[in-house]
């Protein structure tokens, strides 16, 4: 694969981490496609002017709905040339902040499947079929570190399960790819260094948590032909949190 066909999927293109990821792609050579939902068009857009749009484009839906995936590939694959080689799913999202027996409120659990496990799922099953055809391609999905350590996912039970599913299927379907040249790794971090999470917690000290540089960095790495022989792997990425 040359470095002018290199064409990336992030799913949650336009949050703190997959926009540090596009950013570091692009520098290498990659062309970036950048899903997000339809709350994050203003920051798609600027961050496609940002990067350029020979390199970059942008495209709102819910990817946890299968027939999104196929219009926004069409759409992708028209604009940047042709279809994804690589791909970062970093989509997802957080929500808890009590114990399971004190939860009232039913819809957190299914949030949580739907914004990690089905959108997971959804994109694994949009993308891996022409990476297999092409028997190349690779896959970096987003987990957490509640993954491996539970008990810090505290108060967050459902968050914690949808994350362990997320990254049991990307481990079996690394599994059942790797035969066919795909690739597919997963990543856990502790606490991001975000805007998000600092005006949420300001009182914790960022310097401990794991900066998007270095998160994105990692995952470049295993996307690259350096990590040529690395699939089926969760990396801790703990900082000092």
């Amino acid at each position: 694969m040359t470095k002018s066909n290199r064409i990336a999927v992030i799913t949650g293109g336009a949050g703190a981490l997959g926009a540090e990821l596009a950013r570091v792609l692009t520098s290498r050579g990659y062309k970036v496609a950048l899903f997000d939902t339809d709350r994050a068009q203003s920051r798609l857009a600027a961050l496609v002017q940002e990067l350029g749009p020979e390199n970059a484009y942008g495209y709102a839906g819910d990817f946890a709905d299968e027939s999104a995936w196929s219009v926004a590939l069409d759409v992708a694959r028209a604009a940047l040339g042709g279809p994804p080689t690589h791909a970062a799913l970093v989509a997802g999202g957080w929500a808890g902040g009590s114990p399971v027996h004190t939860t009232k409120n039913e819809f957190v659990y299914q949030q949580m499947i739907t914004l990690n496990v089905e959108s997971t799922y959804r994109a694994l099953r949009a993308l891996l079929p022409t990476m297999v055809a092409e028997r190349s391609g690779s896959i970096v999905v987003v987990g957490s570190r509640a993954v491996e350590r539970p008990w810090t996912g505290t108060g967050s039970a459902a968050y914690a399960a949808a994350k362990a599913a997320v990254v049991t299927i990307a481990q079996t379907v690394a599994q059942e790819v790797l035969e066919y040249g795909v690739r597919v790794n997963a990543v856990l971090p502790s606490t991001l260094d975000t805007p998000a999470n600092r005006a949420s917690d300001p009182n914790a000290d960022p310097s401990k948590w794991v900066s998007l540089s270095s998160a994105a960095a990692v995952m470049a790495f295993l996307l690259s032909d350096d990590a040529r022989d690395v699939s089926g792997a969760a990396i801790p990425l703990y900082g000092r949190a």
